[in-house]
């Protein structure tokens, strides 16, 4: 019998994929851990949640991610508990915390390929987020 997906609600999977964005180079920083308390009191479909309720949600994630084809797991639970219009949104929540510590190694890379494939977001999509990231994270000295 095969394995039931976790059961996540909208919120729950992009707060997932922000910590298994985060944890993808082995390592959750300081600005990665902000990033995602930001994304959680700023986006609008958070607004109802409690910030108290992210260190249980992120720590269910680790259980899960620590678990036997965890990374897929969580995926694949997000791809089903996300509603088409929020694809992009949380693929933009990813990319925010990939790009909080202005360092992207290749696996950080590829946890955002899987990512935009179980979320089906389009190239044109993904592009734009990505750019808009860039832009977000510029210094006055034109560094990101």
């Amino acid at each position: 019998m095969a394995e039931a997906v976790a059961k996540l609600t909208p919120q729950e999977a992009i707060i997932y994929l922000m910590v298994m964005s985060s944890a993808s180079d082995g390592k959750i920083t300081d600005g990665e851990l902000r990033t995602i308390g930001r994304v959680v009191r700023s986006f609008p479909m958070f607004s109802d949640a409690d910030e108290n309720d992210l260190v249980e949600t992120s720590e269910a994630c680790g259980r899960l991610m620590a678990s036997d084809g965890g990374l897929h797991k969580v995926l694949e639970a997000a791809a089903q508990a996300l509603p088409d219009h929020l694809g992009e949104t949380a693929y933009a929540a990813a990319v925010d915390v990939i790009t909080a510590d202005e360092n992207l190694d290749p696996t950080e890379i590829r946890v955002l390929e899987l990512i935009r494939d179980a979320l089906k977001i389009s190239d044109a999509g993904a592009q734009a987020i990505e750019h808009a990231a860039r832009a977000r994270h510029m210094t006055v000295d034109g560094v990101s």
